[in-house]
């Protein structure tokens, strides 16, 4: 898929599993179950899917996943499974050395997105991209590193401290232009500050969610997880950019939905779904 100058191609990087529950906050079990269902711990498979940008002149990666710097309880409890990928096989396959990615987009800096940021070398955190510039939200990062005692499990401060102290972490400020193609846009329900992707150009626009809309079981309204710290502003959010994926033709892209990796939109009288969703980028 071409958007503008760049060349876009997801990159699956393994999967976990997180409490269906959880995922799904108030919506009941019978409800979302058959799409998704629970192992005997109750857990759902996700993916940890990125995006790889590419020009002339840059190799863009958006979200890092899980990483694999984790020891046997943290593989144990979130069911992961590198079988079937890992973020450098993916990058390999495109025949990719991480010394050529020139820039990292972090939507927000929970475990499952920026875990592959850092490598350990020699007993030392480094950046595991090493030409490339870090980027996130400054008042996400403000909050990451004083987080709220419901959601400071999800910050693991080994995965993004190492950036800042290497002085290659660069912070956003709001919905701003990366480029011509590329847009921030800020939300806050989730967590705070949390940065979507709009890519688009004159034919295309995708969104790239994040945790706005984790899964394409996730569209409708009401399906929100109960990890957001602000789930009525998830609300808004939901409604604002669903609204717009139906009017201007966007196409969102799931991270956390190991298998569908984009769907159209469409608004009915039960409100706003998939209209069709893809296996692949289209």
């Amino acid at each position: 898929m071409k958007i503008g100058k760049y060349k876009i191609t997801v990159l699956d990087t393994g999967t976990f599993g997180l409490d269906g529950g959880a995922m799904f906050g108030i919506i009941p079990k019978p409800l979302w179950q058959n799409n998704n269902p629970p192992d005997v711990k109750n857990r759902i498979k996700l993916g940890a899917r990125c995006l790889l940008l590419e020009s002339d002149s840059r190799k863009i990666l958006v979200d890092t996943g899980m990483g694999n710097n984790w020891d046997e309880k943290f593989i144990s409890i979130y069911n992961v499974d590198f079988s079937q990928n890992t973020l450098i096989k993916s990058l390999e396959q495109k025949r990719i050395s991480v010394n050529d990615i020139t820039d990292v987009i972090l939507t927000h800096l929970h475990f499952d997105h920026t875990g592959g940021s850092t490598k350990l070398d020699n007993g030392k955190l480094i950046p595991a991209f090493p030409n490339a510039k870090y980027y996130v939200q400054k008042k996400h990062f403000d909050w990451a590193i004083n987080p709220s005692d419901r959601d400071k499990g999800s910050f693991i401060e080994k995965t993004f401290l190492p950036l800042h102290k290497a002085g290659v972490l660069n912070y956003t400020n709001g919905d701003e232009f990366f480029d011509d193609e590329i847009q921030f846009l800020n939300i806050n329900g989730h967590t705070i500050a949390q940065q979507m992707l709009k890519i688009s150009d004159s034919s295309n626009t995708f969104l790239f969610c994040g945790d706005l809309i984790p899964t394409m079981y996730h569209i409708p309204i009401p399906y929100i997880m109960g990890y957001d710290i602000q789930p009525l502003e998830t609300v808004k959010e939901k409604k604002a950019f669903l609204q717009l994926a139906v009017d201007e033709n966007w196409k969102m892209i799931f991270e956390h939905d190991h298998t569908n990796v984009c769907a159209t939109i469409h608004k009915t009288e039960k409100g706003f779904n998939f209209k069709e969703g893809f296996t692949e980028l289209k």
